[in-house]
């Protein structure tokens, strides 16, 4: 993957506002959320340094394993992934495109519409 299999949206919304807002949306979605981590407060605990950075995991078991089931890598790459991260004071929202995912495990037309909610979940965490 390249990093223009990554796509990134702007919030209008702090980092941590904009990660407390996708994880409400994660579960009114009724989708799994597997995990917050808060990279930045990881690195303090070392005593290192590190703009806002947190990464969410989260995914649909319906939906993810009949993509892991198709090609076991996938595993991989799921359960999706949303990079909320600091940038100079603007917040991003960072996640690989759900056809760089498809391209890169040879995955079939009937497989990719499982990994694009991430485009519309995202699309709605950015607006309002």
């Amino acid at each position: 993957m390249t990093e223009t299999d990554v796509i990134t949206k702007l919030s209008h919304l702090s980092v941590t506002e904009t990660v407390a807002r996708l994880t409400g949306m994660i579960g009114a979605k009724g989708m799994k959320l597997f995990a917050v981590i808060d990279q930045a407060a990881e690195a303090r605990q070392v005593g290192l340094s590190l703009r806002e950075t947190v990464l969410v995991i989260f995914g649909s078991p319906a939906a993810g394993t009949p993509v892991m089931a198709a090609s076991p890598l996938s595993a991989l790459d799921l359960p999706l992934k949303v990079l909320v991260w600091s940038d100079d004071g603007q917040t991003k929202v960072s996640y690989y495109a759900p056809a760089a995912l498809a391209a890169r495990h040879y995955l079939g037309p009937e497989l990719v519409g499982n990994l694009a909610g991430i485009n519309g979940l995202t699309d709605a965490l950015v607006t309002a």
